[in-house]
């Protein structure tokens, strides 16, 4: 009897809750594994996606988002060993699953944190409260795969955006795994939406993309290019959140900057009752 030939698994995108190929049908090989190598078309479908998940996930519940982050990282740890046999520290995947858990926490205390009631000289109420920004656009860190990436994606959800993200390209592999986590995890479709390959071919699609709102370059190690990306960002005024330095602690304390960041203030006046 001959020997039976394993089957290469093939990882795809993850747009829209689903997990289509490229629409190019392109794939690169990454440990010996197919991944889908997205294009401009990908990018732009992936962005489709994020607007129509808008409405739904930022009227929801803040006690809903967090219910939701907290069973990602329920069903991340149930995979932990995957990711270990993948070659993600086992410690870099406890901290991971820590992380989703402490954003999880934040979700219906950063309005009371962030917003609140303004003194004001006059008969009037008034009152100021967070709201989402949107779309944003994420260039996840090369290094650490796992716990750098959920903490990109992490704060921008918790607060009712919803994102398009550019994974490392030469670490995919736990970017991948963890959209299989997040298409199981109640997490509506749409909400994350990833996309594997070249930065430098879907990124400036994102940053010059009038639906995008919000763009996140902390993975973007070339000064050159992230220069191009904010440029390319400013056609319409989106916000811009710079580049990680090369030393950043990924395990430190994560503070409220990346919530805060991708928030916008809503502030209304109402007269007092006389």
């Amino acid at each position: 009897m001959s020997e039976r030939v394993a089957v290469r698994k093939t990882y795809k995108l993850f747009i829209g809750g689903k997990f289509p190929r490229s629409e190019s049908g392109r794939s690169y090989l990454v440990q010996d594994t197919n991944v889908s190598l997205a294009s401009r078309k990908d990018a732009r479908d992936a962005v489709v996606a994020a607007r129509a998940a808008v409405k739904g996930w930022a009227g929801a519940t803040a006690y809903n988002r967090g219910q939701i982050l907290y069973r990602v990282a329920e069903m991340l740890e149930g995979r932990r060993e995957q990711f270990v046999a993948l070659g993600v520290p086992g410690d870099e995947v406890d901290a991971a699953v820590d992380r989703w858990v402490w954003y999880a926490g934040w979700s219906d205390k950063l309005p009371q944190v962030y917003g609140g009631a303004n003194p004001v000289a006059g008969p009037y109420f008034n009152l100021s409260a967070p709201e989402p920004t949107g779309v944003v656009a994420v260039v996840a860190p090369e290094s650490p795969a796992l716990l750098g990436l959920v903490s990109v994606i992490a704060p921008a959800i918790v607060t009712g955006n919803t994102v398009v993200v550019a994974a490392s390209p030469t670490q995919p592999l736990a970017a991948v795994t963890l959209a299989e986590v997040l298409a199981t995890s109640d997490l509506p479709g749409g909400v994350v939406n990833l996309l594997t390959g070249r930065i430098t071919e879907t990124v400036p699609t994102l940053a010059a993309h009038m639906d995008v709102n919000a763009i996140d370059l902390t993975g973007v190690a070339d000064a050159e290019l992230a220069t191009d990306l904010e440029v390319r960002a400013a056609q319409n005024l989106k916000r811009v959140l710079r580049p990680a330095p090369a030393d950043h602690d990924w395990s430190a304390d994560p503070g409220l900057t990346r919530m805060t960041a991708l928030l916008e203030t809503k502030t209304v006046w109402h007269p007092k009752g006389v």
